[in-house]
């Protein structure tokens, strides 16, 4: 397996299983079908609600054979559990579900908080509206400092962000002794997010790439969960250039839209639970596009135009003083 030196010094697989959307019942089979097809990283959250099942699967593994050191597991803080009194505790919930001693990597899952439902470790509703309430006191500098203590403690072995902009991290970045060492990011061929990878480069941040194949899935789930619907959805998967391209290598579109990040050194965790596509997905080092198809595919970029995940579905979540994208507005 490909892999990329983080800034904390340790191995980051460049293709790992993406878990969002993936329901409990289907999760262990689809890790077991990832862990028997060559993964050794897996993408998961406590907000997901599937670390349970996760773990188990993991459990199995590990029964048959497998060794913690040779996985790679990210998990991330929710975005109800944003404040500097919360980070341990939601680590060790994770790592309990996961059944697991570390985590290899543990990002802060948004820059924005909701409140937290003590009850069900859920975000607080308005009893009116049923939106989530928003914490505005919430401040990602100070969870930052406890993310740094859970590297202390041997709870991650690294750390890093998802979904901030460049201005928040490099907020974090300024007041660190442990630099984050990834962020984890919607990008695909309609949202590329060239400039906030060039400025990670510079940082000597790793990216990851969520929605690699953009998301297909997405839409039916802002819709049903939501009742939100984006005004235009990607159908990069049909798209004529990718699929000329896919003809041309005699590989799927997915494989290659996966290919055309992992070949710009950026990490990709696709998700699927169905066995066949993730064997597939991960069957992308064996060929190598041009520089001529990169760039048709580079081309296909539309800047914040092409950005599926604004979190608008978050009813009042651009009033939030750390929403990441209030310039697209």
């Amino acid at each position: 397996m490909q892999t990329l030196r983080l800034s904390s010094g340790h191995e980051m697989p460049t293709v790992g299983l993406g878990t969002w959307q993936a329901k409990p019942e289907e999760m262990e089979a689809a890790v077991l079908a990832a862990l028997n097809s060559g993964y050794r990283h897996i993408d998961t959250a406590f907000n997901y609600k599937n670390e349970d099942a996760i773990g188990k699967s993991l459990k199995k593994w590990f029964e048959r054979g497998g060794k913690r050191e040779d996985l790679f597991i990210t998990s991330k803080l929710p975005n109800y559990g944003n404040r500097p009194s919360d980070v341990e505790r939601f680590a060790k919930m994770s790592l309990e579900k996961l059944g697991l001693e570390y985590l290899d990597m543990y990002l802060i899952h948004m820059p924005f908080a909701f409140l937290l439902n003590e009850t069900d470790m859920s975000p607080a509703v308005h009893e009116n509206g049923g939106d989530f309430m928003l914490d505005t006191s919430s401040n990602p500098v100070a969870v930052w400092k406890e993310m740094e203590k859970l590297v202390e403690k041997g709870y991650a072995k690294s750390i890093g962000l998802s979904n901030f902009n460049e201005s928040q991290i490099l907020e974090i970045i300024n007041i660190s002794n442990i630099k984050p060492s990834n962020l984890q990011v919607e990008l695909h061929a309609y949202h590329q997010q060239k400039p906030l990878r060039e400025f990670c480069k510079s940082h000597n941040i790793a990216v990851t790439a969520y929605s690699p194949i953009g998301s297909p899935g997405a839409k039916e789930h802002f819709q049903q969960k939501y009742n939100y619907s984006p005004e235009k959805f990607p159908d990069l998967l049909g798209h004529p250039l990718v699929k000329e391209i896919a003809d041309k290598y005699r590989k799927s579109p997915a494989q290659v839209l996966l290919r055309h990040l992992v070949q710009e050194d950026i990490i990709v965790i696709p998700k699927s639970s169905n066995p066949e596509r993730i064997k597939s997905n991960i069957d992308i080092f064996n060929f190598n596009l041009t520089d001529e198809d990169l760039q048709r595919l580079d081309n296909l970029d539309r800047g914040s135009k092409g950005r599926i995940f604004t979190f608008l579905f978050f009813q009042g979540v651009e009033n939030h003083p750390y929403y990441p994208f209030r310039s697209e507005i």
